[in-house]
């Protein structure tokens, strides 16, 4: 009986560590799940290229969807007729020590796009980044303001894995902010 159980432990033990050092199978049917990281906060950083002026607007949610409410939600005050060149940082502040998701989002840019969505503002976006494919990613983007205007831009990271075609339609919904905007 003994010499049994200790037969069954030797099996489960194998058996656990074949299991772990399986290699995960990905096809484009069959892309990765999704290991996303937790985004609580999008600072979007806009230097003015007529007078050099920089500004940012932050949306700031430190436990995450759910939960308490954001502690920072800015409205994005812009000029009428002026180009901006905005970079996105995406956080983490929920840890002791924050982490800069932005730069995961860049060093795996191939399954990652920024969908920009304008609502009644009027005015246009044009994203400025590629990944190593020559599709678009969204860190860096050109905003070009046109009359006073109030409205919304809704910016929304998606997680595009094996499937990234330029287009929104594909993957996952990593984050979405939708910000007030003012154009004075």
């Amino acid at each position: 009986m003994k010499q049994f159980k200790s037969l069954l432990i030797s099996g489960c033990i194998i058996a656990c560590f074949n299991q772990a050092c399986k290699d995960d199978i990905t096809t484009p049917n069959n892309p990765p799940a999704n290991e996303s990281e937790l985004i609580t906060t999008m600072v979007v950083s806009m230097k003015d290229s007529a007078d050099g002026t920089l500004k940012s607007f932050v949306f700031r949610d430190k436990d995450g969807e759910g939960g308490a409410g954001p502690t920072q939600f800015d409205t994005i005050k812009l000029q009428t007729g002026r180009t901006y060149e905005c970079k996105l940082l995406l956080l983490d502040e929920s840890k002791t020590t924050t982490d800069t998701v932005s730069n995961e989002v860049l060093e795996e840019a191939d399954e990652h796009l920024f969908i920009f969505e304008i609502s009644a503002a009027d005015m246009s976006i044009k994203i400025e980044d590629k990944d190593s494919k020559q599709l678009p990613l969204g860190l860096i983007s050109k905003w070009m303001t046109k009359q006073k205007s109030k409205g919304s831009v809704n910016i929304q990271l998606k997680h595009q894995p094996g499937v990234k075609d330029g287009s929104k339609t594909p993957g996952e919904t990593d984050a979405m902010v939708e910000f007030p905007v003012i154009i004075e």
